[in-house]
């Protein structure tokens, strides 16, 4: 028996059986700040040493990765570091894949096993002290299992800085997502989307594991005092950046999609 279908219905079963029906994201314009073969466009800042003064070259490109490695440390004495991208940004999604490997360098601080961090909104390291440790910022905290215990990534940790979470003034340092614990040498893919002074999400996996708004200068904390103008607390954007706390990590992507708000 024949079916007769009016040409509107024909049109509609064309559209759904048609690809071109779910690119959206074929048209999003993600950035890659990471070229895969050299650390142009970023520079570091270690504890202790001058912005730009890559000690015992701790980020290097090998492999088509940002490595983060201390074969040349010998103990590690609190030379906190941080990779910064030379643009600030403000309302973005932001995608990183990491992975740790290998052991902790020695020295390194018992919560630093397994643990690094993107931080967002972080302040212009021109403007951190030589001993600074960690620039102001809204850390994106990455940790890795243990293989036994359970253990969250994707947490938020505030270096001179609060949030508002719940409707409450979270002036916790650190709080943890709902993540899942990722144990072992797997990537991971990170992402976080920022609107500006307002939302930010941490997302693994498609998921939202943690959300806070209206990130801003903690005004009992040194770093941030310096800071601060027209006693304006809100951080509407700033620089982003990679960390090494004594763990070896790497970094595979580091993309970013600008959004139009």
């Amino acid at each position: 028996m024949h079916l007769f279908r009016p040409a509107s219905v024909c049109l509609l079963i064309s559209l759904f059986a048609s690809p071109m029906l779910f690119a959206e994201d074929k048209t999003e314009n993600w950035i890659s700040l990471f070229d895969g073969k050299t650390l142009d466009g970023w520079t570091p800042k270690i504890q202790g040493y001058e912005l730009g003064d890559n000690f015992a070259d701790t980020f290097r490109v090998e492999d088509g990765v940002i490595r983060v490695s201390y074969d040349g440390y010998d103990q590690f004495e609190e030379r906190f570091g941080h990779l910064f991208y030379k643009q600030p940004f403000s309302h973005y999604r932001l995608r990183v894949e990491y992975r740790f490997t290998g052991e902790q360098t020695p020295g390194g601080p018992g919560w630093a096993f397994r643990n690094s961090g993107i931080m967002i909104h972080g302040q212009d390291p021109a403007t951190m002290t030589k001993d600074q440790n960690f620039p102001v910022s809204i850390e994106v905290q990455l940790l890795g299992g243990d293989g036994e215990h359970t253990r969250t990534t994707s947490n938020l940790c505030t270096p001179g800085t609060n949030v508002i979470m719940d409707g409450k003034l979270v002036t916790r340092h650190c709080n943890n997502s709902s993540s899942k614990t990722y144990h072992g040498d797997q990537w991971v893919t990170a992402e976080v989307e920022v609107h500006g002074n307002k939302l930010i999400r941490h997302i693994l996996d498609g998921e939202t594991v943690l959300e806070y708004e209206q990130p801003q200068l903690d005004p009992t904390d040194e770093d941030a005092q310096r800071l601060i103008k027209n006693d304006n607390l809100l951080l509407n954007g700033g620089t982003i950046s990679l960390q090494s706390e004594s763990h070896p990590v790497e970094f595979r992507k580091v993309e970013l999609l600008p959004l139009d708000e």
